[in-house]
């Protein structure tokens, strides 16, 4: 029998996601400005929530690998997600044209073969970085189960030093820094995600201490990146420091992101109509992120939805909660419709073959 997943890292998939739609919302709407050139109460605010949301993708990744050290890895799953990304990646351009969003002939064969190869081309960064790290996962589960516990900490200890720590520090740029944005950082997310999964965190079982390293780290984030914005005036040093909290491989950003995991991992969801309609909802995430993160609507639907017309204003708080809620529940219904979709396709398909069979038979 097929086991209920769990509500509460349900619940935390769909925050990841709307927090993931913030972040879009304000940094593709160009509401985050610099703070030596914009120092209202707004631009800070605006910077303030981009610093408690940046956590998400995060999030998202150790939700996976929580899972993924002790599940059975499918195939079949692997097939699933590239057939998925594929969906949006060729459907989406199709439409746009056929209802005159974009002007026949403007794509050319190049943008095409981005659209038919999306991953290879990386169409999605993240589920580029994610299809590997999902194809990675019955390898790093496997040696994660016959590492001593001892031996996963030095493991994990030297990778977040080559990917996070120095980084952090020192106001180098690194070669090798991706931001973040590559399945290199999220095999490394795999790994700490497994090590909460088998020998948990002590001092984070805790709700109070797992909710204060989020907020604190958080704060951290903000704090940082305002400081050193308006300390590089004086100092040209501290101008790496402004946008490099941000990225994702910063570990204020690590430990923001295990922060609130571990607070949602504590959360117990009483069985009923809240629970059900949260394990309803969460398996459409990810089709929410394919849509609205498409090259041809990434930027369009901040224009669909007029953000321009609340920079610079409060107004921005409503419109972008408004703006969020639309773009989730869009994407959500388009990948219910999707799945629907393939759904019965594949019922058409083995009716068929298996009608086939019994012909020839």
């Amino acid at each position: 029998m097929k086991s209920k997943r769990q509500a509460n890292f349900e619940l935390l998939r769909i925050v990841a996601m709307l927090m993931i739609i913030v972040l879009h919302y304000l940094n593709k709407g160009e509401l985050l400005t610099a703070y030596t050139t914009d120092r209202t109460v707004i631009n800070y605010a605006a910077h303030l929530i981009e610093a408690f949301c940046i956590v998400a993708v995060n999030c998202y990744v150790l939700l996976s690998g929580y899972f993924l050290v002790e599940s059975a890895w499918r195939p079949g799953r692997v097939v699933s997600l590239a057939g998925q990304i594929l969906f949006y990646s060729v459907l989406i351009p199709v439409v746009l044209l056929c209802v005159g969003v974009v002007p026949a002939g403007t794509l050319s064969v190049y943008d095409w073969l981005g659209y038919v190869i999306p991953v290879e081309t990386e169409h999605y960064w993240f589920a580029t970085a994610y299809l590997v790290m999902y194809l990675f996962a019955p390898f790093l589960a496997a040696g994660v189960k016959k590492m001593e516990k001892k031996t996963l900490q030095v493991v994990i200890a030297l990778l977040l030093c080559y990917f996070s720590v120095w980084k952090s520090v020192l106001p180098v740029t690194f070669a090798t820094d991706r931001y973040g944005y590559d399945y290199g950082w999220f095999l490394c997310l795999f790994l700490v995600a497994a090590y909460l999964r088998l020998y948990g965190s002590p001092i984070l079982e805790r709700k109070r201490n797992a909710l204060l390293l989020y907020g604190g780290m958080c704060v951290c984030v903000f704090l940082l990146t305002a400081l050193s914005s308006i300390l590089s005036v004086f100092a040209m040093p501290f101008l790496y420091y402004v946008d490099m909290p941000t990225t994702y491989n910063h570990l204020f950003c690590l430990l923001g992101a295990v922060g609130l995991f571990m607070v949602f991992r504590g959360i117990r969801i009483p069985e009923g109509r809240g629970a059900a309609l949260i394990r309803r909802v969460a398996p459409y995430t990810f089709g929410v992120y394919l849509l609205h993160e498409h090259l041809l609507v990434r930027y369009e639907w901040m224009r669909w939805l007029k953000v321009d017309a609340v920079r610079g204003s409060w107004n921005f708080v409503p419109h972008m909660l408004l703006c969020v809620l639309l773009v989730y529940a869009a994407g959500t219904t388009v990948d219910f419709a999707r799945q629907k979709l393939c759904n019965s396709s594949a019922k058409v398909f083995a009716f068929t073959a298996k009608a086939v069979r019994m012909h020839k038979g």
